[in-house]
């Protein structure tokens, strides 16, 4: 029976599997030619229009569980393969003050964004998935809180469309304020590792102002990355603790246990965000080949491109539409929170005279 299993579900999941390894390909191809486009990006976008298109009932139907697959488990492989671009020696050699500076951003906007959220009534766990997606890494933060808040695809799509949106107008605005601001490339590097969203977005914004913007971007970048895993952690613990509250309340109540439709919450780290955590202790305490760190880098990209095109291709603009007006202008304030704030980091390291910008 289990020989007659897997191939039925290989014929059910191959047709959205195979769009979604199509779809990334063409973004690939869009990436090159016009280099200011990250393929992650273009494959977000892809998925929104192929959403947006009139296909048939059917054809959605036969796409629809590979792209659930996509939009979940590659997601989640691609969160583990990131935690091969991370080194804590790199991290380190920032010093401690912009080691501090950057997770106090990323604690502010997080907590900023998801309060604004709320107070602006965004439906189901929205306000959460967009203070991670802005504060903490993108669509791979987005995915990683969804898994422990249990968030539905449709609070997820919402926020990778405007993580999305605002990092793909950050490559061309934080270019073009870089000589009103008087930044050196350095400086710039640091202000754009600490305020774009994506690792692509990031790499396309700061290789504009050539290799040593690029350097430090990318290892700013990463350090907010390495706190995916204990801002993940916390939203755990408050979810557990809501569960916990809310099963309380209706055990006073008297509702019986049967009637309560508990079921059993996440773990407060999921297994995947600790696969993150393995992958950043491999990369920093074992000297892996080059081979192996461009092959890993490669997948990455991979299936994340893979699982943002199934979650663009699960944004229905309808929905978007009626609920995307509040979520945008969080997303929008969020976006000049953050930029407010690096900047202000970037002014602070530079009157301090740090080594690591010099």
């Amino acid at each position: 029976m289990n020989n007659l299993q897997v191939p039925t579900a290989f014929r059910r999941n191959s047709p959205g599997l195979g769009l979604a390894l199509a779809a990334f390909a063409l973004a690939v191809l869009i990436s090159f030619l016009v280099p200011a486009i990250p393929t992650l990006t273009a494959c977000v976008v892809l998925g929104i229009l192929f959403a947006a298109l009139p296909w048939r009932s059917s054809v959605r139907a036969e796409v629809k569980p590979g792209l659930a697959i996509a939009a979940r488990r590659l997601l989640r492989i691609g969160v583990v393969l990131l935690g091969f671009k991370l080194s804590l020696v790199n991290i380190a050699e920032l010093g401690w003050l912009v080691l501090g500076m950057i997770v106090a951003i990323v604690v502010i906007t997080f907590f900023f964004t998801w309060g604004l959220g709320r107070m602006l009534r965004l439906p189901g766990q929205q306000p959460v998935l967009i203070a991670a997606g802005f504060s903490i890494c993108g669509a791979s933060a987005i995915g990683a809180m969804a898994g422990v808040t249990r968030a539905k695809d449709s609070d997820t799509a919402t926020p990778i469309a405007l993580v999305t949106l605002c990092g793909t107008l950050a490559i061309a605005l934080l270019p073009a304020l870089r000589p009103l601001l008087g930044l050196d490339t350095a400086e710039f590097g640091m202000w754009v590792g600490a305020s774009v969203h994506d690792v692509g977005q990031v790499v396309a914004t700061a290789q504009i102002a050539g290799a040593t913007a690029l350097a430090v971007a990318v290892v700013v970048k990463l350090t907010r990355v390495a706190m995916l895993a204990p801002m993940v952690a916390l939203a755990g613990v408050v979810a557990a603790r809501a569960d916990r509250v809310q099963a309380a309340a209706a055990s006073t109540a008297g509702e019986p246990a049967a009637d309560r439709g508990e079921v059993k919450r996440p773990a407060i780290l999921p297994l995947f965000v600790v696969g993150f955590l393995a992958a950043v202790l491999v990369r920093t305490f074992v000297p892996l080949p080059d081979g192996f760190l461009e092959a890993a880098g490669y997948g990455q990209e991979l299936v994340l491109g893979m699982a943002l095109f199934g979650l663009g291709a699960s944004i229905s603009m309808g929905n978007l539409v009626r609920t995307g007006g509040r979520a945008l202008v969080v997303a929008l304030i969020s976006w000049a929170v953050i930029a407010l704030l690096s900047y202000g980091a970037v002014e602070i390291a530079r009157a301090a005279g740090v080594a690591a910008l010099g």
